[in-house]
């Protein structure tokens, strides 16, 4: 089974959300201390296949670095940000999505915006600030199968 994975860190570096699209439609969303390495092997359960845009650069080696755990050791991993460069489609992922006509509701929220609404969740308990961080980090992972069938690769179902 296929998994599509996405971080979100705070400014010091710190994961805050950790977002798990599972093929069998069911999304995890591990937030602040519930991120462990026990319930990250725990929501990737039957998982054979983790796909991530950047992941390999970004996600797998902060997850490995935080989490002391090096999922490409566990799992096969697969970066869609190759086969956008490979098609001339460049940018981080919201530009690649606005490229390939990928809808996306929260438009104006990038990774800087991100790292934002955890510190003001973090210092004010602002609940709305991590509803809209956490409904980011769901576009983020459901947009992946989709972008995946757009590129023409099989699966993402």
């Amino acid at each position: 089974m296929e998994a599509f994975l996405d971080i979100e860190t705070s400014f010091q570096g710190e994961i805050t959300v950790l977002g798990i699209y599972r093929a069998d439609g069911k999304i995890i969303q591990l937030v602040g201390k519930e991120i462990t390495r026990a319930n990250l092997l725990a929501s990737l359960e039957r998982i054979v296949t983790i796909y991530t845009y950047n992941g390999s650069r970004f996600d797998l080696p902060i997850i490995r670095e935080k989490l002391g755990i090096d999922l490409d050791e566990y799992f096969a991993t697969y970066d869609l940000m190759y086969d956008c460069w490979r098609k001339n489609l460049f940018g981080g992922l919201k530009k690649v999505e606005e490229i390939l006509g990928i809808e996306r509701h929260l438009k104006d929220v990038n990774g800087w915006t991100a790292m934002e609404l955890w510190e003001q969740f973090e210092k004010e308990d602002n609940r709305e600030a991590l509803q809209v961080l956490l409904e980011y980090n769901r576009e983020d992972i459901i947009n992946l199968p989709i972008l995946m069938r757009k590129l023409g690769r099989k699966g993402g179902e």
